[in-house]
């Protein structure tokens, strides 16, 4: 054995990381940071370019909602992508998507070329996120995953956080196709980045590719997501398609999607193996994510409407008013992951969702005169309590695993990310459509009716919130995986990657 091997062989024994799995961890949190950041980018400038280019509203939304749909139907496959390619290879191809989808929003002439644009964009942010945890699970000891996966908390809040801030900022100063222009250096020096330094840790293997889960997963998850992002226009009485139809359609294929793959991970060969839901810890942990992602992506969508329709205030303001904390759950993210290595879950989580549930409920008392100090404060304390909780139920899910599901264990928890944020934005636009055309029935005006929408979103936020509270109790460190070699196939040995 080389000097080089045994210094890396004690370091990682240490719980330490070599210089060379450093560097690539940092480049793929950039990387990641850089297109999660792109998620949220746009979302100010929707007005701008739906006046630009002539389109409704409706048709504009396509540009987030398609980017929804394609994250939707590309996620699920990186579990199979990660087995059969290296790490080097996945990286690049990522962000060569990425890259060149932004390439190609930046030049489109019309709306079907930045539709394209989003898409393309959307299959290389797909694969980035699994990719990271999948290499931080292969290249971090177990001692120091909770410090490791306070880091990642940063990117996930902090990036989705500054988004909408920084192009707010930036459209004033540059046309919307700047904001393109400015993404597009970042993501080829990310790109340049990768070939270079990203470093293969992964043992491929020749996993086949089942072409039928692939079309299942397809309709499956895309009628989900759709489904759900109609279901405030449902309520308004203006969707196109009733949404019960998309998402009865995309039941029924999740259904045979899920027979599919009991029936391949007999022998290894599911798109999506789900023997990670025979582990406790994850499948508690999975789910309480689950919550905890409906209740975010809520607040995000609503809270802007309130502060902007009911209290009359500018987009910079609702912007800065987000930004403390998207960056409080930022900085707590190596605290909460030092706590976690020391301490486990429990003194974590429980005292998180305690702190979610109670901001929704105050939440659920909003009115037409509400000062805007208060929901800096609130939104803090929301921020801190989400904080508390994300660090350490990505760290038990994926710790819960032995090392052959570390890349299906991480494309579920993307999927389910995915589909659970955009049930989150669905379920509070439905009840605030609701909630605001009561108001309007009972004579109440514009303002005072979306204030009674924006009360019963949140009302229901807070009822989905106590869920969390519940299964707080029930996440656990797990000190070894959960589920052995002999249980994935049900023979003794398996040829697995370690």
């Amino acid at each position: 054995m080389t000097q080089t091997a045994i210094t890396e062989s004690t370091a990682h024994a240490e719980g330490r990381l070599d210089s060379r799995s450093r560097s690539a961890i940092a480049l793929l949190l950039a990387a990641v940071f850089v297109v999660f950041l792109n998620e949220t980018f746009l979302s100010v400038a929707l007005t701008d370019i739906d006046n630009d280019l002539g389109i409704s509203p409706t048709l504009g939304q396509w540009l987030s909602t398609g980017f929804a749909l394609t994250m939707a139907v590309v996620i699920p496959i990186t579990g199979w992508l990660l087995q059969r390619l290296n790490t080097r290879p996945v990286f690049i191809a990522a962000m060569s998507l990425f890259t060149i989808g932004t390439l190609v929003a930046a030049t489109a002439p019309g709306f079907g070329v930045l539709l394209l644009g989003r898409v393309i964009q959307a299959s290389g942010t797909a694969i980035m996120m699994p990719l990271m945890m999948t290499t931080i699970m292969s290249l971090v000891p177990p001692q120091s995953l909770g410090r490791m996966m306070g880091r990642i908390s940063i990117v996930m809040s902090v990036a989705p956080a500054v988004g909408p801030t920084i192009s707010g900022f930036l459209l004033p100063l540059v046309h919307w196709r700047g904001l393109f222009w400015v993404m597009l250096p970042i993501a080829v020096a990310m790109l340049i980045l990768g070939i270079l330094r990203v470093p293969n840790v992964s043992e491929p293997r020749k996993v086949p590719l089942d072409v039928l889960s692939v079309v299942l997963s397809a309709f499956a998850f895309s009628g989900i997501v759709y489904g759900l992002s109609t279901l405030g226009q449902a309520a308004e009485g203006s969707a196109a398609l009733p949404s019960w139809i998309p998402l009865t359609i995309g039941a029924v294929f999740l259904l045979v999607f899920i027979l599919r793959q009991l029936r391949l991970q007999r022998r290894d060969a599911a798109l999506l193996d789900l023997r990670t839901f025979t582990s406790r810890t994850f499948t508690m942990s999975e789910t309480m994510l689950a919550v905890s992602m409906v209740a975010l992506f809520g607040t995000i969508i609503v809270l802007p409407l309130y502060m902007q329709n009911v209290l009359n205030q500018s987009t910079v303001v609702i912007g800065l008013t987000l930004l403390p904390g998207g960056l409080l759950m930022g900085l707590m993210g190596p605290v909460v992951g030092r706590l976690y290595d020391r301490f486990g879950p429990a003194p974590l989580v429980i005292p998180g969702a305690v702190i979610v549930s109670g901001v929704f409920w105050s939440f659920a008392f909003l009115s037409t005169t509400t000062p805007v100090w208060l929901i800096i404060v609130a939104y803090l304390a929301l921020s801190l309590g989400l904080a508390f909780l994300f660090t350490p139920l990505f760290t038990s899910a994926l710790g819960a695993l032995p090392p052959h599901l570390y890349s299906h264990g991480s494309a579920t928890l993307a999927t389910i990310q995915q589909v659970a944020g955009a049930a989150g934005t669905a379920i509070f636009i439905a009840f605030l459509a609701i909630g605001t055309a009561n108001g309007h029935a009972e004579g109440l005006g514009d303002a005072a009716s979306i204030a009674n929408g924006v009360r019963l979103a949140f009302l229901v936020g807070a009822i989905v919130s106590l869920a969390a509270l519940v299964l707080a109790f029930f996440v656990r460190k797990p000190a070894t995986p959960e589920i052995s070699e002999g249980e994935l196939t049900g023979r003794d040995e398996v040829a697995a990657p370690h």
